[in-house]
């Protein structure tokens, strides 16, 4: 079995603790982005997967290569060329003061990255699975053909295509949005959103849920995977549940639909260390998931646990064991000491 996830890898810098922006002395470095997220959450989970992106030649884009094979995420595939790296700088919210990011990506390498950079045929030997998120078509023009020459050929190849819509206010307007993933959509077997992303992307609203007040209503939701499925022909629609009560505190949970039932997962208490990245640990666990033959309800509770224990990680890395996430899916919540 083999994983390809197509993104943008970033240096994340952020002022140490819960410090703000204007109180920072220093920052503190990093790399994530969505793609590299949940190929680092497989590579952890055994499964065989490979990164797809273009860095500049210079040592910051040598640096996130670096960092990514450090967790076992195959960098062969890589592009080389272009100018930068993109940033984004974190601010970690507290209490009722919400978390912050800033990003500085614009022409960043995969942004101004050119079709001919990617030979989708050599990309695909022998793959199962094939990854992308709604970040990354927003990126550019460029980024959503080269996104959309790689959806066509995955699916000439008969490999299974998800997508994370992951709409971001900051990259593109909700028509441009809607109008690029529609077509996109087209070629995705799986669907993973959030409570918001199919109300901004396709207009396709959750009844009786607000996610300013933390209400979530499961009937409106299955309405939108039911939506989602019935528009786009998918095979699976995965949505994830996050009643936020403050920055450090949330419940969280998912739900997922095959297109005739209905799955609902335990709802978890977590209390938030780092949340960037939370939603991209939970695609990684869904494809672990039908990777390896797992039951919807039991696929659904991995996803879950898994990204419930990225809430307790510094940095975007969801760097936990497969059977770390069996524990915690299988009723070991206590975290108590294990010697």
């Amino acid at each position: 079995m083999k994983v390809i996830t197509f993104g943008e890898i970033m240096l994340r810098l952020a002022p140490e603790g819960y410090s703000r922006f204007v109180q920072a002395a220093s920052f503190g470095a990093a790399y994530g982005g969505g793609e590299a997220n949940v190929a680092v959450s497989l590579a952890g989970y055994g499964i065989n997967a490979a990164f797809v992106t273009k860095l500049p030649k210079h040592e910051i884009g040598q640096s996130a290569v670096n960092k990514l094979r450090e967790f076992g995420v195959d960098t062969s595939l890589i592009a080389r060329g272009g100018d930068r790296v993109g940033i984004y700088f974190l601010e970690k919210g507290a209490s009722q003061r919400p978390s912050k990011v800033i990003y500085d990506r614009a022409n960043s390498a995969i942004a101004a990255a050119a079709e001919s950079d990617f030979d989708w045929d050599k990309i695909f030997k022998d793959v199962s699975w094939f990854h992308f998120t709604g970040i990354t078509p927003a990126l550019s023009d460029n980024a959503a053909a080269i996104c959309m020459n790689a959806c066509k050929a995955a699916k000439s190849k008969g490999i299974t295509v998800s997508c994370d819509l992951n709409y971001r206010v900051n990259l593109w307007s909700r028509e441009k949005a809607g109008e690029v993933m529609s077509k996109l959509m087209e070629y995705v077997d799986v669907c993973i959103a959030n409570e918001e992303d199919a109300s901004d992307v396709f207009g396709i609203k959750a009844s009786g849920s607000d996610v300013k007040t933390g209400k979530i209503d499961h009937d409106g939701y299955k309405e939108v995977a039911a939506a989602l499925i019935k528009r786009f022909g998918l095979k699976q629609a995965a949505i994830t549940l996050r009643e936020s009560i403050t920055a450090n505190d949330n419940n969280w949970g998912a739900m997922l639909c095959d297109g005739s039932n209905y799955y609902f997962s335990k709802k978890y208490a977590v209390h938030i260390v780092d949340r960037v990245g939370g939603g991209d640990s939970f695609g990684a666990g869904l494809i672990y998931a039908n990777l390896t033959g797992m039951s919807f309800q039991d696929g659904l509770e991995f996803a879950v646990a898994a990204s419930c224990l990225k809430h307790t990680i510094e940095g975007d890395f969801n760097l936990v064991s497969a059977d770390e996430v069996k524990k915690l899916a299988g009723g070991d919540a206590s975290g108590r000491v294990q010697r």
